[in-house]
């Protein structure tokens, strides 16, 4: 039975309670969201990950994505990133490796890191096809399906599937006048499959027995936006709106059966149409929890984009949605490092933060107090301990010697020293 389905029978699973005591919400009211399908547990039955509920009232997810490509496969160092996004923080990690040995780095991964994890089962269908039958379009129905079982029996909690994509948007997408086209891999490597093979999506035409295997193993179905604006330009364009139409029908046909879900969005969108975009697709995909890219808010930017989506993405979140997907300084140059996966969780840690504020969550409130009161009291490690990233602060406070009671920056002119001396 799903997590889905044990909370319409009002029935309390342990992942339910963990989650209950973690988010200090009543198990009544997480169950009753659960039932309706606005928070989801992603939680495969044979996985070993603690678990995480995402959605409606619960603080503001965080998602790093890891994976070698066919460039740059080293497993260990994958297995290492995954570790960092951890330690500062993500909720979950996404392993999106494209590398020959992408089995073997998504098992070590597995292995590593107790968070759920996530993947794009076509990627692998894509890279299996490539080597065997020499390119990712000839990739066939069963490649596909056989990618999604695969992982789903090794125990991925949440998978990307770009269901959305059919050959009528496809066809509309030729005729738009989108300027960057298709910037998902996983879009385009189903929209380059249907332009080949003149035929319907699979994970679409399918998408029943999709819902059957989702079903059997209790994988929560992240419905992938892979028409999803690559620049500001194309931002809230037709094919980006037609598809959502479509991830709304889905959602309501997974929920029919038990399926959790949740939704794919946006990528780069103008500051101005960040909340429009929120209220849409809440709206169309009746509540489902809303998973964002970003959003980046300018494409100026290449080398900070982990800024450029922590602006999108706290306004996004303060918006309505639930779970960002973070965006490093690497984001459209190069794989990224050790160092831009610290900084992009970090970067998305503080918009989550910044938008829970926002909301009213009680543990996001608490946090805030207790650094203020850390900060009046000049307490240091109580400042670094509730830091989101404990070592770079203590590192800028240890680099210059000064009194206690003071900071460099102003020095014997601190406001907070000048008031405790002579007011207090």
């Amino acid at each position: 039975m799903t997590q889905l389905e044990s909370a319409r029978k009002g029935q309390i699973t342990y992942e339910m309670e963990i989650v209950a005591k973690e988010e200090d919400i009543d198990i009544q009211k997480l169950i009753k969201r659960v039932s309706k399908g606005y928070i989801t547990i992603p939680k495969n039955i044979n996985g070993k990950t603690v678990a995480k509920g995402i959605g409606k009232g619960l603080t503001t997810k965080i998602n790093a994505n890891v994976g070698s490509s066919s460039e740059i496969e080293n497993i260990e160092t994958e297995v290492h990133k995954a570790q960092i996004a951890v330690k500062y923080g993500a909720d979950a990690v996404m392993d999106l490796s494209t590398g020959p040995h992408l089995k073997e780095v998504r098992s070590e991964i597995m292995d590593a890191i107790n968070v759920p994890i996530g993947t794009v089962p076509i990627y692998e269908a894509a890279v299996g096809a490539s080597q065997e039958k020499g390119a990712v379009i000839n990739m066939d129905e069963d490649d596909m399906f056989k990618a999604i079982i695969n992982q789903a029996k090794e125990g991925v909690d949440f998978m990307t599937i770009h269901s959305g994509i059919t050959r009528d948007t496809v066809e509309k997408l030729k005729n738009s006048q989108r300027i960057m086209g298709i910037v998902s891999r996983g879009g385009a490597f189903l929209a380059a499959w249907i332009l080949q093979n003149e035929e319907e999506n699979p994970l679409y035409k399918n998408y029943d027995y999709l819902l059957e295997i989702a079903h059997e193993y209790d994988v929560t179905l992240s419905l992938g936006d892979g028409l999803r604006p690559g620049c500001l330009a194309d931002a809230s364009d037709v094919p980006q709106i037609q598809e959502l139409i479509t991830l709304g029908q889905l959602v309501e046909r997974a929920r029919d059966v038990g399926v959790q879900v949740m939704v794919e969005g946006p990528g780069h969108v103008p500051l101005d149409q960040i909340e429009a975009n929120m209220k849409i697709q809440k709206t169309i995909c009746k509540g489902a929890p809303f998973y964002v890219l970003g959003p980046i808010v300018t494409d100026l930017a290449p080398g900070y984009d982990h800024i450029t989506s922590a602006i999108g993405g706290a306004i996004a979140a303060s918006s309505g949605a639930d779970f960002l997907c973070y965006v490093t300084p690497r984001e459209h140059l190069s794989i990224p490092d050790i160092e831009a996966v610290k900084e992009g969780v970090v970067a998305s840690k503080i918009a989550a933060q910044a938008a829970d504020i926002a909301k009213g969550i009680k543990s996001a409130w608490k946090s805030e107090l207790q650094m203020a009161k850390a900060r009046r009291c000049f307490d240091w490690n109580k400042q670094f301990e509730l830091a989101f990233d404990h070592e770079t602060p203590r590192k800028y406070r240890e680099s210059k010697s000064t009194p206690g009671d003071m900071c460099t920056m102003c020095g014997e002119f601190c406001a907070l020293r000048i008031v405790r001396d002579n007011l207090s």
